[in-house]
C-alpha cells in the first residue's frame, strides 16, 4: 500500500538541514554522477572525526537510529530517496536527540559525487528491494554496477553487510559479490537461529521474522 504524502512535507524537509543533505541530481546515470563534485566534508558534517558507517535504503530509520544510539563513538550516514519515509527517520533521530546520525536524500548512483573515496568503514544493505524480474536486474543494489560504486568508497579493510528475507536475491548477491572480487564471510541462512551477536533488527526484519521467514545475512570484503 502506498504511503500517503505527509502533511507539510516540503516545509518539514526544508527545516531539516541540521540532519539532512539533499542530492542536487535528477539523473540516475552513474556516468553523470562521476562528472560532478559535491563531496561532503564528513568531519564538518558530524562535528568530529569518528569513523563513518553508511546505510543505503534507511526507510523509517529504525536501524540507523538504533545504531547511532548504541555506538556514540561512530557516525552513521543513511541514504533514502523516498522523502515521505525519510522525514519519519529524521523525526525519530531528532526525538532521540542523536548527534551522530545524518541523512542523504538521494540515490546510491550518485554517492561517488558526494562521499570521499576510502571514507566508509562499513556499508549496510538492509532488506533492499530484490527486483525479482530479470528485466529489473540492474536496479538490484548488489548488481555489479552498484558494487563497483561502493568499492572505492570503502576503506581498505571496509565491509559490506547485507540482510534480506529473499533467498533468490541472496543467492544472486553471493554470486555478484564473488564476481566483483569480494571475499565473503559470516554467511548465515538463518540469522535469528544463529549465534550471531549484535544484530540490529529493522522494521522489515521484524515483519518477516514474525512470519517465520528465515533472515539471510553476509559480509563482503574487498580482496
Amino acid at each position: 500500500m502506498r504511503m500517503h504524502r505527509k502533511k507539510n512535507l516540503d516545509e518539514r524537509i526544508d527545516a531539516s538541514s541540521d540532519y539532512l543533505v539533499i542530492m542536487k541530481n535528477e539523473s540516475l546515470n552513474y556516468n553523470d554522477a562521476v562528472k560532478e563534485n559535491h563531496i561532503i566534508d564528513i568531519e564538518k558534517l558530524f562535528g568530529n572525526s569518528n569513523p563513518l558507517y553508511l546505510e543505503i535504503g534507511s526507510g523509517k530509520g529504525q536501524f540507523g537510529c538504533t545504531f547511532a544510539k548504541e555506538n556514540p563513538d561512530k557516525n552513521i550516514l543513511c541514504v533514502e530517496r523516498n522523502r515521505n519515509v525519510l522525514i519519519l527517520a529524521i523525526d525519530k533521530a531528532r526525538e532521540m536527540e542523536l548527534k551522530n546520525i545524518r541523512f542523504i536524500c538521494g540515490t546510491a548512483e550518485y554517492l561517488p559525487s558526494y562521499l570521499p573515496k576510502g571514507s566508509v568503514t562499513e556499508l549496510y544493505l538492509n532488506f533492499s528491494c530484490p527486483f525479482p524480474k530479470h528485466r529489473h536486474e540492474a536496479h538490484r543494489l548488489t548488481n555489479p554496477r552498484f558494487l563497483n560504486i561502493y568499492k572505492p568508497l570503502l576503506k581498505p579493510d571496509g565491509v559490506i553487510c547485507q540482510k534480506t528475507d529473499n533467498m533468490h536475491f541472496f543467492e544472486y548477491s553471493i554470486e555478484q559479490f564473488s564476481k566483483c572480487g569480494f571475499l565473503l564471510s559470516n554467511i548465515s541462512l538463518d540469522l535469528h537461529g544463529s549465534d550471531f551477536e549484535g544484530n540490529i533488527v529493522t522494521e522489515y526484519e521484524n515483519k518477516f521474522a514474525s512470519q517465520g521467514l528465515p533472515i539471510y545475512r553476509l559480509e563482503a570484503r574487498t580482496e
